[in-house]
């Protein structure tokens, strides 16, 4: 992978495990209910985007459930590293291609 691709798959992989951590203290806290939404960060290539995406928890475990999946703004997506494979009222989830897949798997939380 070029070193600009890199650099970005693993921007992605750093707000996903950011994102692992608010899904741990969200389950974790007694005020936030079950199936309520939870603000998790844009997980797009850009190191310096601070937007949210808002999601339940039930929702993001199914975008966990495939590691090549990540939630990002609408007009956040890089059509050179993914495509977009869905539309939510809130993000979109993005699936990522050849060399940034395979980051994507190597780098996932467990």
């Amino acid at each position: 992978m070029h070193g600009r691709d890199a650099r970005l798959a693993h921007n992605e992989s750093l707000f996903r495990r950011a994102n692992e951590r608010i899904s741990q203290h969200a389950e974790q806290r007694p005020d936030v209910a079950p199936g309520a939404p939870i603000a998790f960060y844009c997980e797009c290539a850009n190191a310096d985007c601070t937007e949210r995406v808002t999601m339940t928890e039930l929702e993001y475990e199914a975008l966990r459930s495939d590691p090549t999946h990540f939630a990002v703004v609408d007009g956040h997506e890089f059509p050179e590293l993914e495509r977009v494979v869905e539309r939510r009222a809130s993000y979109l989830i993005v699936e990522k291609l050849g060399d940034a897949a395979r980051t994507a798997i190597a780098e996932q939380p467990s």
